[in-house]
Formats: C-alpha cells, sequence, structure tokens
C-alpha cells in the first residue's frame, strides 16, 4: 500500500489552482497528483502555479476508470464531518471543481464522501485551499513526515 494519499483533481479548470495543488501536494508529502478532465497538469502556467515542484512529486492525468486503487474519500457539502474521520496512508483524496462539484462518475466510485466544515453562509472553499485542509487533516492524523 501508498504510504502517503493520492489527491485527484476531477475536471478542474482553473490553472492556477492546479498549480497551487500540486504545490501543497509536494509540500505535506502526497504521493501524487491526477487530474480528470482536459486540464493539461504540465501546462506552463500549471507548472509555474506549482513553483516547479512537478519534479518533487508524481504528476498525471487519468480517467476515472484509470484511478490507482485505494479508498477514494471525495469532498462534497453532503458528505459526513472530515473532523471525525481518520484518513488512511493510502487514500486516494477527490475535489471537484468549484463551480461544478464532482462529477456522476466520480462520485460515484467514491467510497466515502467527506465534507468541510463551513458556515452556512459560504457556498464553497477554493480548491487549493480545500485540499489544504484535507492533507493538513491527514497529515495531523500521524501520516506526514515531521517537520525536522
Amino acid at each position: 500500500p501508498r504510504r502517503a494519499p493520492v489527491v485527484v483533481l476531477d475536471q478542474p479548470r482553473n490553472l492556477g489552482n492546479a498549480g497551487a495543488v500540486i504545490r501543497l501536494a509536494a509540500g505535506f508529502g502526497a504521493t501524487g497528483v491526477v487530474t480528470t478532465g482536459t486540464l493539461d497538469p504540465w501546462h506552463p502556467t500549471v507548472v509555474r502555479g506549482g513553483a516547479g515542484l512537478h519534479f518533487a512529486t508524481v504528476v498525471e492525468r487519468l480517467e476515472v476508470a484509470g484511478l490507482p486503487p485505494g479508498p477514494l474519500f471525495a469532498l462534497d457539502p453532503e458528505g459526513e464531518d472530515i473532523r471525525g474521520l481518520e484518513l488512511p496512508d493510502d487514500a486516494l483524496l477527490a475535489f471537484g471543481s468549484e463551480r461544478s462539484g464532482l462529477t456522476p462518475e466520480l462520485r460515484a466510485r467514491a467510497d466515502r464522501l467527506v465534507a468541510l466544515p463551513m458556515r452556512p453562509q459560504v457556498s464553497s472553499y477554493n480548491l487549493a485551499t480545500s485540499v489544504a485542509m484535507t492533507l493538513y487533516h491527514w497529515s495531523a492524523g500521524g501520516g506526514a513526515p515531521r517537520v525536522p
């Protein structure tokens, strides 16, 4: 099994956000970042947003059917509160786009729907913010390498 989660961006649209997520994944020690859909995770704008950290983690584009094995935790406002869950090291952590959320295909593949705490007057978080909060939750459970 993997020793750190894979971040899955389900049909992301914003190149800068995708780059920021790659930077976060590298910083937290995630196994890698997978995108579904048409966004090229190696587009120059994504690489710039990732601050060159594409080379510090695995980055690829796959179809939902081709995702690596492991329990898939999909972030969704209708999911269960993440604060009551432990995210396993071999998890796939899936995030939909800010505008559309998860695709029906990825949502159907999810083992669990998970929600981040958010006040009712807030409709959504920025994609990179959601990834950061989720990876922090995983790392606080002891999964990430300790800061030297």
